[in-house]
């Protein structure tokens, strides 16, 4: 081969021919990609200054583009393209200045941050900007906490975003942030192929913060492929042609030629490839759901700390029954307006869960809610008068929440729907005075024939603990259902039989008294009954768990609705009254959903008063009593009525006392029987050392008395070790340095030439008393548990080869000096 590299150019440090200018010298015109490429000895200038930068631009626009129609399923309008394009304009323009005066990382961040706050009111908060451009505090405010939290709102709150201007935030940083680490690496990078990469990942970031709806998937791949292809096909191209030694007209017009050349050729080879490809991918591909987090990640509202309606059901029934608590404006055919579904039961309360599955989510909602109907929603106004709290009267599938009261703009900003109970929530409460309306599709509701000819589904509903239930309750279900099979037969066969036994009573005056709640007692209560009495809230919660036993998802569900009753007339505005409180459950039905279910009585038996006489009675004449008779001798005080008033009192079933008292005697016997042998155990063992019959074996005996309280807590003495080494450990152990002392002390008393008097053995003692005092008062009331009950000290001394028997028999024994 040649000194001639392979592209036909002049060696690099070759002398110049002509007009040529020298190769290998100085520093070149740097293009960008390409490994080996001659360059030409020209002004040096970035590239970022060239005309290659407008295709770059341009490139990255298209690419960025695709990328950005990805947020308009879950924005629900063309609003996006303000804060999404802007974001792509302010991040290839940081990304450009940077590239032009080849600013360092940290400059370019800080301009970066400076672009996102002075034009981040005018494209993603225009209504906090003054005029819709000048930033003001609140812009700023929303902002930097928009940066910071606005994800987390993004994808726990139900589409369409347009309904929550404050999150235009997210779809302005994503897309300053992709554009700006894109056109960075496209500017200044040495193969601008890599800023494919963070396109790429704007992409999957935006589907991720979408819905399962796609945009335009097929097209935006395309796209997104083809776009990158031929602009890494133009950047290699540059690399190869547009570095060579150009001196003419006609050169130049033939490399001109030579790039549109193939730059048509790419487009049409790609075009076409992308034609077949947007036809095939539908076919080809397997059609699957999209993951998003907003299906996999549990929004933060906590729902439990709100108490459950249920509780307050009797306050409306009886208390509150003349209040108007508020006023809607049309009720549509057959509607119920819901407060709250309840899927959980825990024997005191039925509440609503959010868990996931069939009990939902609650997430944040505005005046649009995704629905995936093509029906129109009816729109309902709601007058707040009397009723106050966090739970919203609603109606039918919510598609919207229009909040307009004095409290509109809290409660815009904290109200949560769960789609799957249909229950509504606002944080900022609800209170009298508030208005707003509701956008609502009305479900079918078949008729009572077809839901007993219908199919019941299974749904993943909290389970209730068997403790829970009210004790009568499984016998009473079986006892309507008998031996029957089909499901929604067995429901109506509870309903019906709730139904026929029950008396309707809130308690009220001239109704039979009833209690309030529905506890696991009141409804145990309701069901032991022959004439169950009770009102909604009993009947409802025992159906629901009776249908549950039976193996039938069900529901519980507070609201309103016009009975009989009612003073409401069709088609006019509906005053809502206490008195219109209900309760019923729900059972899904294939076809159907959530279908409603009434376990009421019609009637309301009264308490009818006793009869008044027209006469007024005239007062009874007094008679003088009659003498009272004396008893037959013969019959009184006799032997056989002794006898029979002795055999009265023996009818007290001694048999069935002992059995209760071997039935809880034993078991006590055995948990409490173990602890007190070896709590007495150790008691004798302490007695027997301290009252030994020599001092010198209780000076001993103190000692063991140190040593197996230790082994007791747990530090392990080694059973050969002398009085001194195992001090060295106990001391080491647990930070006692008198235990060295008291080790001398005993060494001195038992192999000293006399015998210890009284008193020594009595001060010893109190300082063996006065050390494991210590050692206990250090540790916790369970390690004290613990190590008194512990049987470490026994297996240790069985372990020494003495034997359980010997170590247990030989306590009292007497012992000599030298066995000490």
């Amino acid at each position: 081969m040649s000194d001639e590299n392979t592209r036909g150019n002049l060696p690099a440090g070759a002398p110049a021919q002509g007009n040529q200018p020298p190769y290998g010298t100085g520093t070149g015109y740097r293009t960008g990609t390409g490994r080996g490429t001659t360059r030409r000895k020209e002004r040096e200038q970035p590239r970022a200054l060239t005309r290659f930068a407008l295709v770059d631009a341009a490139a990255l626009v298209v690419m960025l583009g695709a990328v950005a129609v990805g947020f308009g399923p879950v924005w629900g309008s063309l609003g996006y393209l303000l804060p999404t394009v802007g974001g792509i304009v302010v991040g290839l323009a940081v990304a450009w200045v940077g590239a032009w005066r080849r600013f360092p990382a940290v400059v370019v961040t800080a301009l970066a941050v400076l672009a996102y706050v002075l034009f981040g009111g005018a494209l993603a908060l225009p209504h906090t900007a003054i005029a819709g451009v000048v930033p003001t505090l609140d812009t700023l405010r929303e902002l930097l906490l928009g940066s910071v939290q606005g994800w987390k709102q993004f994808i726990t709150t139900v589409p369409p975003m347009r309904s929550f201007p404050d999150l235009g935030v997210v779809p302005f940083l994503l897309m300053l942030v992709v554009a700006l680490v894109a056109g960075t690496i496209a500017w200044r990078a040495k193969h601008a192929v890599w800023a494919v990469v963070p396109v790429v990942v704007g992409l999957v970031g935006v589907i991720l913060l979408g819905t399962r709806e796609a945009a335009m998937p097929v097209v935006q791949g395309l796209v997104i492929a083809i776009v990158a292809l031929l602009w890494g096909a133009v950047r290699v191209m540059e690399a190869r042609v547009g570095t060579h030694s150009i001196t003419t007209e006609a050169s130049r017009e033939a490399t001109r030629r030579l790039r549109w050349h193939r730059v048509r050729t790419g487009a049409v080879i790609l075009g076409a490839a992308a034609l077949v490809a947007g036809f095939a991918a539908p076919v080809i591909m397997p059609e699957q759901p999209r993951t998003v987090l907003r299906e996999t990640i549990v929004p933060p509202l906590d729902i439990h700390q709100f108490t459950s309606p249920l509780v307050a059901f009797r306050h409306y029934a009886k208390d509150a029954r003349e209040d108007e608590l508020f006023t809607v404006s049309d009720l549509p055919e057959g509607g119920r307006i819901r407060l709250a579904t309840l899927d959980r039961y825990d024997g005191v309360v039925y509440d609503a869960s959010g868990d996931g599955g069939e009990t939902g989510f609650y997430t944040r909602v505005g005046e649009e809610i995704a629905t995936g109907s093509e029906e129109t929603p009816t729109p309902i106004d709601v007058t707040v008068e009397s009723y106050s709290g966090v739970w919203v009267p609603e109606i039918g599938n919510l598609a919207g929440v229009e909040w307009s009261g004095a409290n509109a703009e809290a409660q815009k900003d904290t109200t949560y729907y769960n789609s799957k109970t249909r229950t509504a929530i606002t944080t900022a409460g609800i209170k009298q005075g508030d208005t707003y309306r509701l956008n609502v599709l009305m479900p079918e509701t078949p008729d009572e024939d077809t839901l007993k000819k219908g199919t019941i589904l299974d749904a993943d509903l909290p389970e209730t603990e068997t403790t829970a239930l009210p004790a009568g309750l499984p016998a009473k279900a079986l006892q309507f259902t008998g031996e029957e099979t089909d499901p929604a037969t067995k429901l109506f066969y509870i309903r019906d039989g709730l139904q026929a036994s029950g008396v309707l009573s809130s308690g009220l005056d001239g109704e039979v008294p009833s209690r309030p709640g529905h506890s696991a007692e009141r409804v145990d209560t309701l069901v032991e009954e022959e004439k169950m009495v009770g009102d909604d809230e009993q009947f409802a919660v025992a159906l629901a768990l009776m249908a549950r036993q039976a193996g039938i998802p069900a529901r519980v569900v507070m609201g309103f609705y016009p009975d009989k009753d009612s003073e409401y007339e069709e088609g006019e505005p509906w005053t809502v009254r206490g008195s219109d409180v209900h309760a019923w459950i729900e059972v899904p039905y294939k076809g159907y959903g959530w279908v409603p279910v009434d376990a009421v009585p019609d009637e309301k038996p009264q308490i009818q008063p006793e009869p008044k006489s027209e006469q007024v009675p005239k007062p009874p004449v007094l008679q003088d009593p009659e003498p009272p008779e004396e008893p037959d001798k013969a019959k009184a005080g006799s032997v056989e009525d002794d006898e029979k008033d002795d055999a009265d009192n023996d009818l007290f079933d001694w048999g069935l006392l002992g059995l209760i008292l071997l039935a809880v005697g034993i078991p006590l016997l055995l948990i409490v029987g173990p602890i007190v042998a070896i709590l007495a155990y150790k008691a004798r063992r302490r007695t027997a050392r301290r009252t030994a019959d020599q001092p010198a074996d209780q000076i001993s005996g103190g000692w063991h008395e140190v040593v197996d309280v230790v082994t007791d807590i747990g530090t392990t003495v080694p059973p050969g070790a002398t009085r001194r080494e195992s001090a060295g450990v106990i001391a080491g152990a647990h930070e006692v340095p008198a235990t060295l002392t008291l080790a001398h002390r005993a060494d001195a008393s038992v192999f000293g030439r006399g015998e210890p008097t009284q008193a020594e053995v009595d001060s010893f003692w109190a300082e063996v008393d006065a050390l494991v005092g210590g050692l206990r008062s250090n540790l916790s009331t369970r390690r004290r548990v613990r190590a008194a009950l512990s049987l470490r000290s026994v297996w240790a001394r069985v372990g020494g080869g003495r034997g359980i028997l010997a170590a247990l028999g030989g306590l009292g024994s007497r012992r000599t000096k030298e066995s000490r």
